[in-house]
């Protein structure tokens, strides 16, 4: 049914519930994952890229990095062999979320409903609202 699945992870304990979805439907179904994270560059916009900047998002990148090569492991530990593509952006989550449905031709994005920030609007945060709004394709959102 699935070919191609898009899991979104920020590290969060909801990115983390969600991860376990993704791996079910991919194992189940034979699909490849496609696992992305996005660093959020919103809070420097408009500060000079000095030292701090770059070593900031540096941390962020190597974050980012380790979160996706444990999903990786997880994914495969049981001697499965689902195919995981990586891949690290930065901007706007919910507009690289939406960027990645669309040039990587996925089936089903599987995103958890709030961030590591923990608050969330109403019941579903913003990033998850904006991706269900507009996904050219069906969403499972974990909560």
């Amino acid at each position: 049914m699935y070919k191609k699945i898009l899991f979104t992870t920020d590290g969060s304990s909801y990115a983390e519930k969600a991860a376990e979805h993704a791996k079910f439907l991919a194992k189940s179904s034979g699909a490849e994952l496609i696992a992305l994270s996005v660093i959020e560059i919103n809070f420097y916009i408009g500060i000079p890229e000095d030292d701090s900047v770059k070593n900031l998002k540096n941390i962020l990148r190597k974050k980012a990095e380790a979160v996706l090569e444990d999903f990786e492991k997880s994914v495969n530990s049981d001697g499965n062999e689902v195919k995981v593509t990586k891949i690290i952006s930065e901007g706007s989550p919910a507009a690289n979320i939406l960027d990645t449905i669309v040039t990587e031709e996925i089936d089903v994005a599987v995103i958890g409903s709030s961030g590591k920030t923990g608050l969330s609007r109403f019941i579903i945060g913003s990033v998850a609202e904006k991706v269900i709004k507009s996904a050219s394709c069906s969403v499972l959102v974990v909560h």
